[in-house]
């Protein structure tokens, strides 16, 4: 897996779902914009996993919001178990504590079993925080307020999505084709023996 190609997963998913269903109503803006940073993280455990996101913390903090207003952080083969994952978002909490950046940034989740409590696996209004790869979410909270100002039934979104998700169905949903691509092993043909 190169990371143009979990980066085109990621996109795709941005385009199709989250933007294309209307998911979130901000999320345009930003991608038209060219303002979302992607990152492939390659980190093997939490704590390497704590330190990216430290760095793009901090980054992101840094930056000119015209220039980056938002980060998505893939993680590529850690956190894929998403009571771990889920379980990591504490720390993930606590790392903006520690940066001093609560009430700056943010941190949205989503992750390709994302299930919400008292749900079944199953259940397509999951796809609603279903990303292709487990996705760390790094948000302004000053875009967010902007945002809420300019969609003011903000609080709206989350039951208009569930509804947008069962209307669809799992079948319509499926057929978005926003999961992760599956690196393909070629076969390679035994000799035919004489």
């Amino acid at each position: 897996m190169t990371d143009a190609l979990v980066i085109g997963d990621t996109v795709r998913w941005l385009e199709r779902a989250v933007i294309g269903l209307n998911l979130c109503p901000f999320a345009k803006g930003v991608h038209v914009k060219r303002q979302i940073h992607y990152v492939v993280s390659h980190a093997a455990d939490h704590a390497a996993v704590r330190e990216i996101l430290r760095s793009e913390l901090t980054a992101l903090a840094q930056c000119d919001a015209d220039e980056r207003d938002t980060t998505l952080l893939i993680l590529l083969g850690c956190l894929e178990d998403f009571l771990d994952f889920n379980d990591f978002l504490a720390d993930a909490d606590d790392l903006l504590q520690d940066l001093d950046l609560e009430g700056v940034l943010q941190i949205a989740s989503f992750h390709p079993h994302f299930q919400f409590a008292g749900t079944t696996a199953a259940d397509v209004t999951n796809a609603t925080n279903r990303a292709p790869y487990p996705t760390l979410h790094l948000l302004r909270e000053a875009s967010i307020d902007r945002a809420v100002e300019a969609f003011p039934d903000a609080e709206t979104i989350y039951e208009r999505n569930i509804q947008v998700l069962q209307d669809l169905g799992s079948e319509g949903w499926d057929a978005l084709g926003v999961g992760a691509t599956r690196a393909v092993v070629p076969i390679t043909p035994v000799e035919e023996r004489p």
